[in-house]
Formats: C-alpha cells, sequence, structure tokens
C-alpha cells in the first residue's frame, strides 16, 4: 500500500443536470460549456431528444450569440454502446466539451437499460439479467468519467406536481423537478450536479468545488468561466512533451516501456499520464542522472 500526500491537480469537469421537461438543462449546458471553452468549434453535443437542440443554433439566448455546434443525433434503440460510441467519436475529433443530452434515453428509453432487463428478463431470473447489464451500464459510466474532455450530462427528473399559495392566497399547482430518470446514485460520479427548476433556477445538490453551494441562480456562461478557472487553478497534469521524454530516458536505460506505469504509481501513486508536471519533471531528471552515470561507467569500461 503506498500512502502519499494528497494533490489537487488540474482536471476536467462531470457536470449532471437534473431537471423537468422545460427547465432549460440543453441550453444551460450549452452557455456554460461556452463558458468553458470559450470556441464554440470545442463543443460537441449528443443529442437523444428529436433533434431538439438544433432549435438553439443561430439564436441568440441570455445576450449570447450561439451559432451552428458540432453534434451526433442518436436514434433509437438507446443502448449504452452508442452512448459509448458518441463520447469516442467526439473525444477523437478533439472537443473540449461534450453534452450528453440526455442521458436518460440509456436508461429509460427505447432500448434502454430498463427495456433491455424487461426483454431478459422473459427468459431470465431478474438477479441473471443484472448481471448482463450492470456491466453495460458501468462501461458507459466510465466512459464518462474518464472522458478527455469537460462532460455534461442531462438527466430528466421524474415530474411531480404541488399545491402552494399565490400572491393571491390561491392554491395554484407548481411542477417541480424529482429524481433523475437514470440508476439510482449515479448523481455521486460527478464533480457537480445541478438541480433545474421550471423557472430555470439552479440549485446545487453535490459541489466538489465549493463554488455554488448553498446558492439558487442561472446558470450561464460566466458559471462555467468560474468553472473553468476552478479546475485549472491546482496543479498541472504532466505535459505531453515531459511524459515523451520521460519514456525516451526510460527507453535508453533498457527498461521495458509496459512498465513504466507500474514504476511511476510505485512512486507517485499514479500511471505516467496521471502524475504532475513537477513529478514529472522529477523523475525525468532522475532518469536523464541514470543515464549520464551509465555513460561514464561506459567510458571507464572502454579506457580500460
Amino acid at each position: 500500500m503506498l500512502i502519499r500526500k494528497s494533490k489537487r491537480t488540474v482536471t476536467k469537469a462531470r457536470i449532471g443536470m437534473t431537471g423537468p421537461s422545460g427547465s432549460g438543462k440543453t441550453l444551460t449546458a450549452l452557455l456554460m460549456a461556452f463558458g468553458m471553452t470559450g470556441d464554440w468549434e470545442k463543443i460537441g453535443l449528443i443529442d437523444t431528444e428529436n433533434r431538439s437542440a438544433d432549435l438553439y443554433a443561430e439564436t441568440t439566448k441570455a445576450g449570447v450569440q450561439i451559432p451552428e455546434f458540432l453534434k451526433i443525433d442518436l436514434e433509437p434503440p438507446y443502448t449504452t454502446e452508442k452512448y459509448i460510441e458518441a463520447i469516442k467519436a467526439f473525444e477523437d475529433y478533439g472537443v473540449e466539451a461534450i453534452i450528453v443530452d440526455s442521458l436518460s434515453h440509456a436508461w429509460a428509453g427505447e432500448g434502454g437499460i430498463i427495456e433491455q432487463k424487461d426483454k431478459l428478463s422473459k427468459t431470465k431470473n431478474s438477479f441473471t439479467a443484472w448481471g448482463e447489464l450492470t456491466p453495460k451500464q458501468n462501461k458507459m459510466v466510465e466512459a464518462i468519467l474518464q472522458c478527455s474532455a469537460h462532460i455534461f450530462v442531462t438527466m430528466r427528473s421524474k415530474t411531480e406536481y404541488v399545491l402552494e399559495a399565490n400572491e393571491k392566497g390561491k392554491q395554484v399547482p407548481r411542477k417541480v423537478g424529482m429524481a433523475p430518470v437514470q440508476r439510482d446514485g449515479l448523481e455521486y460520479e460527478f464533480t457537480l450536479v445541478m438541480d433545474l427548476s421550471a423557472h430555470h433556477i439552479a440549485t446545487v445538490s453535490k459541489d466538489r468545488t465549493g463554488l455554488f453551494d448553498g446558492l439558487e441562480f442561472i446558470p450561464g456562461v460566466e458559471t462555467g468561466q468560474q468553472l473553468a478557472e476552478w479546475l485549472e487553478s491546482g496543479e498541472k497534469i504532466v505535459s505531453n512533451e515531459t511524459a515523451e521524454g520521460i519514456k525516451a530516458a526510460w527507453e535508453a536505460l533498457g527498461q521495458k516501456p509496459e512498465k513504466i506505469d507500474a514504476q511511476t504509481k510505485k512512486l507517485y501513486g499514479f500511471p505516467l499520464l496521471g502524475i504532475t508536471e513537477k513529478q514529472g519533471k522529477e523523475f525525468l531528471g532522475t532518469l536523464t542522472e541514470s543515464i549520464k552515470e551509465k555513460e561514464v561507467e561506459g567510458d571507464k569500461e572502454g579506457a580500460e
């Protein structure tokens, strides 16, 4: 067991947005993603809502002009494999923020986990059915959590109406959002979970950043900018240049490339691409010194 000191490093956002239909989840995600990236060409949206996100293209919302943006339209069946494929496609394309709108279809939509479970239950018991489907759900969640881009996930809330008094004292119905339509506990996987009301007001049910805890507000571009600034304030993850230098020095010492992650885990608790830039420079310096010592020993042997 390696005991190490904790470090807050630069990381990518994992944001969950829940709310009833019409609460503004899609628009909020678009505006926050723009705030984080500053470039509409770096935003990709996965649309399962009958291409409804197209309605925001070439419009002005909340004082922000939204141009055409990159998107992938998912059609039924809404399998977890399709979601994973779409996320990977945007990663390969090089976008910096991915919006999954919405993840609820993967659970309760046509061809989603619940429908697959119902079909399997006709020939298998419930335990066996979940034994086949849980790994699929977990693989999709892993694709979200390990995504190389910032990722926003919208989830529909089960809608309920409550009666409350208006300004005239008359009891009127008000639509409220309840638990998200997804597997129980999924919201705990995210860095930030925003619950949007029918009036587009956000409250935060989970906030690892501490930026928005206890607030009620209408999120937008500035919210994304705040979040990006906080995420970038941690220690920098090892750069590609430093990582490549480490790999070259490691191989120059005659070490097997596949063993390098085991060594950095032993030293720092993470594989090579998970260590900080400071740790990477330190490790590279150690390897460089070992190479010099090896060269000196070789020169001595040659002289003898």
